[in-house]
């Protein structure tokens, strides 16, 4: 069976038979990708722990029919180790990884932008120095961005008027002007529509001088298009700690 290499971050782990597991995995070249790891839930085992979510790892795999099979893991950098110190960080990168493997509907089709994105999300957890719910949400809207479900907040997503729209309309797509705005749309406070335009633009000096009202809105409102779009919700939403 033809061997491969590829780099990736551990998305998941799933139990199979007594010492085995299934781990899907996003990789920078080949997309999302669930293989075989043997043995590893063996206390013996040489390469369990460097297969945990939110581990930054090299892979050899062999290519199978149904299942790839890990034949070996060298960690790049160990992320979820970091990240699990902390609840509020965990749970954070916990919908991180989620979100990816469920944006990648389909398996073997190369993600790279969504790839780098994962990464730098869950090394800017890692390094402790940002809010995690920040990082989140920024994480979040450029994932969706790059997915195809970019959220309009400059523009009225239904006209194109440009302007500082204050309504949302989820199913629609983003901010509406006052003569697009659906029944239903929600109003949002100009503060909210500010932090989410800077942490789609990656402007962190604007995001870190948001108060926490608005850190609170503009999450809610990342999380409700979030699950909009991928039509059912997240399992680790839930958990997620908010300050």
């Amino acid at each position: 069976m033809p061997v491969y290499r590829d780099e990736g971050v551990v998305l998941r782990t799933t139990p199979l038979a007594e010492a085995d597991r299934i781990i899907t995995v996003l990789t920078r070249r080949t997309g999302r990708v669930r293989a075989v790891a043997k043995g590893v839930r063996r206390t013996s085992s040489r390469f369990g722990s460097r297969l945990e979510p939110g581990t930054y790892v090299d892979l050899l795999l062999h290519e199978g029919r149904a299942l790839d099979t890990v034949t070996q893991a060298d960690i790049i950098a160990p992320y979820g180790t970091t990240i699990a110190i902390d609840y509020a960080r965990h749970t954070a990168a916990a919908v991180m990884l989620e979100t990816a493997e469920r944006l990648t509907s389909e398996e073997r089709q190369p993600a790279l932008r969504l790839f780098l994105l994962l990464v730098g999300g869950l090394r800017t957890l890692a390094a402790g120095e940002r809010p995690p719910p920040l990082v989140l949400d920024a994480f979040v809207l450029r994932a969706l961005a790059v997915s195809g479900y970019g959220m309009a907040l400059d523009d009225c997503a239904r006209c194109g008027e440009p302007g500082e729209h204050l309504s949302l309309s989820v199913a629609g797509g983003g901010m509406v002007c006052a003569r697009c705005r659906p029944h239903g749309a929600a109003s949002v406070s100009a503060g909210a529509v500010a932090l989410l335009t800077d942490l789609l633009r990656g402007e962190w000096d604007g995001a870190l001088r948001s108060d926490l009202r608005a850190r609170r809105e503009a999450g809610g409102i990342v999380a409700a298009y979030l699950q909009w779009h991928l039509e059912r919700g997240l399992r680790a939403l839930p958990h997620l700690e908010r300050a």
